[in-house]
């Protein structure tokens, strides 16, 4: 099958045909249905490479993420992709694991022109590095937020998100509010800390304990919380910065023979799946996380359109979710 075969079925020109296989809105609606029925019928498989040669483009998107394993990452990631297939492109998705070495290697697919741009939920503090390494081709960094304004950003006011998170808590007379960290070197995470000590003085809590986690798993959490129980004084509130974190730590807190919320109220950070699926159910701060992701996608393809459009900022609500444990 070919392109001027589906041209025929469609009752079309090639020209018609070629425009709605790259996306262009230059054809009537009429006419793409037509084409689109005719492509359907036959089963047409475009030659992508050699469409690439003849537009210069790959329709391909590079996502590089900390750790797909985050509940989190993963529905940003689902949110791009569903936006990317929209515009007739496709995602491409590495693991980083926050090591720039394995993120050196994916964007050397930038200078070979396998893909178009680039989404990035890196460490802040890699994003310099990661400056260098992109250079000029079209980036968008999703949930770290570049206050020098040299990519495009999409993310949520983590200090406001953790402020609301520490009112809640102590809205309910909570009195010894501890804060289940993570990598430091992450923006949102040194932004929580923020919110999380400013509230505490806003509302006069003197007590304060801070641990960070090895990683944003359950077992970290677990151990986090472990070891906040092992301490002095014994916490009558725990905010965790994902809701994994979250998930450990009530764990921890019910091998302990504790009750959620009678004896330590938790509270998570995501509004991730899981946050219903453990018990009891977790409040959480819910991030919009497919919505980011849509967003992210929507500004990579504006600049791959129009390179020369200067880099924007989102900054999108979140809403604290209430339940039973906190």
């Amino acid at each position: 099958m070919s392109v001027q075969k589906i041209a025929r079925m469609a009752g079309v020109s090639v020209a018609t045909v070629s425009r709605v296989l790259n996306n262009s809105d230059r054809v009537k609606p009429a006419n793409r249905e037509k084409v689109l029925a005719a492509i359907e019928e036959s089963r047409y498989q475009p030659n992508l490479l050699a469409r690439q040669l003849r537009t210069a483009r790959s329709s391909m998107i590079l996502v590089l993420v900390s750790d797909i394993s985050n509940p989190f990452c993963a529905e940003v990631v689902k949110g791009i992709e569903a936006q990317a297939e929209q515009q007739g492109y496709r995602i491409l998705l590495c693991n980083s694991g926050a090591d720039i070495a394995r993120s050196r290697s994916s964007l050397q697919l930038l200078s070979g022109k396998m893909v178009d741009g680039i989404i990035t939920m890196d460490a802040f503090s890699k994003l310099p590095e990661l400056s260098q390494l992109i250079g000029a081709a079209p980036w968008v960094q999703c949930a770290e937020h570049d206050d020098e304004g040299r990519v495009s950003c999409v993310g949520i006011d983590d200090q406001r998100a953790a402020q609301a998170v520490v009112r809640h808590l102590a809205a309910q007379g909570r009195q010894r509010i501890a804060l289940i960290n993570h990598d430091l070197s992450y923006k949102y995470a040194r932004l929580r800390q923020q919110g999380y000590l400013r509230q505490l003085e806003e509302e006069q809590r003197e007590w304060q304990t801070i641990i960070c986690a090895s990683a944003l798993s359950f077992s970290a959490g677990k151990a986090a919380m472990l070891a906040l129980l092992a301490g002095e004084t014994r916490p009558d509130a725990v905010f965790a910065v994902s809701d994994t974190l979250a998930a450990g730590a009530m764990a921890a807190i019910q091998q302990a023979g504790l009750r959620i919320p009678q004896d330590i109220a938790v509270v998570g950070f995501d509004g991730s799946d899981l946050a219903e699926m453990v018990s009891p159910p977790l409040t959480t701060l819910a991030q919009p996380s497919g919505v980011m992701g849509r967003r992210a996608c929507e500004l990579l393809l504006q600049k791959i359109a129009q390179p020369d459009v200067p880099p924007q900022r989102v900054v999108m609500p979140a809403e604290l979710v209430v339940r039973v444990s906190g």
